[in-house]
């Protein structure tokens, strides 16, 4: 009798257990749809760029993607990943940036040179910080990837230590004789340069009001600068000069243009 009683009741718990979990996986599919994944995405971006990671929650993420709390560890897992994620939505610019460099350095003659390099430096980027999410984007890498972080450390890591690289080797290649060290500065220095023209929105109020930030006609004045700046640090050498040394006190050699 026991045995009789006690076997229906397991089967119908196991049973209900069984339809709960249906139920659940419906409720999943029926709310997960690629819209709202990319919701979560551009809500995440847009509250870590101003607010910062670490004083935004998963909740404040979910309310203002207007999705379920659940879905977002269900799209995303743990916020670190989602952090993560936003970089990997944006590698369409750096594929954009790699292709340009690419076609720089396979091309002949003048077409070779220290400007085109900043070229595809440059404009891919701007061209993302022209559109609405990519304000936000531009915010959140000037804010975040500063810091020693974690999260900001695996992301440089995985992201933007192999395009750095690619653009190092680059310049290199365009002003030969000259050192690794010379030409990782002198990236650095056009990252920084970079980095504040896309998150800056002082220059009308030291301009007077004569410029806006993120003017269109800017972009040639930054490409300008970058190379002017490059040109000093990494200059035309003479036949059978040989590199400078990375010395902060040394004197910039006499640049010898072609």
């Amino acid at each position: 009798m026991y045995k009789f009683f006690v076997r229906p009741f397991n089967l119908g718990m196991r049973t209900g257990s069984a339809s709960s979990t249906r139920q659940t996986a419906g409720k999943f599919a029926a709310a997960a749809r690629p819209d709202r994944r990319l919701a979560v995405l551009l809500a995440a971006e847009r509250l870590f760029a101003q607010h910062g990671y670490h004083a935004v929650s998963i909740r404040q993420i979910a309310q203002s993607a207007g999705v379920p709390l659940a879905l977002v560890g269900y799209y995303f897992g743990p916020k670190h990943e989602l952090f993560h994620a936003i970089f990997e939505h944006w590698q369409g610019t750096a594929k954009a940036r790699l292709e340009r460099l690419d076609a720089v350095l396979e091309a002949p003659g003048s077409e070779r040179s220290l400007d085109h390099v900043v070229e595809a430096f440059v404009r891919p980027v701007l061209a993302q910080r022209a559109s609405e999410e990519g304000e936000y984007y531009a915010q959140l890498v000037a804010r975040e990837l500063g810091f020693q972080t974690p999260e900001a450390t695996r992301v440089l890591t995985d992201y933007f230590d192999p395009l750095a690289n690619r653009f190092i080797d680059a310049l290199m290649a365009v002003r030969p004789g000259h050192g690794r060290s010379s030409a990782a500065w002198a990236y650095q220095f056009a990252l920084g340069a970079l980095l504040h023209h896309i998150s800056d929105i002082r220059v009308g109020r030291l301009s007077g009001g004569l410029s806006s930030p993120h003017d269109p006609q800017a972009a040639s004045l930054l490409i300008r600068f970058l190379s002017a700046g490059i040109s000093a640090v990494m200059p035309v050498l003479s036949d059978g000069r040989p590199p400078p040394v990375c010395d902060p006190t040394a004197t910039p050699p006499t640049e010898t243009r072609p």
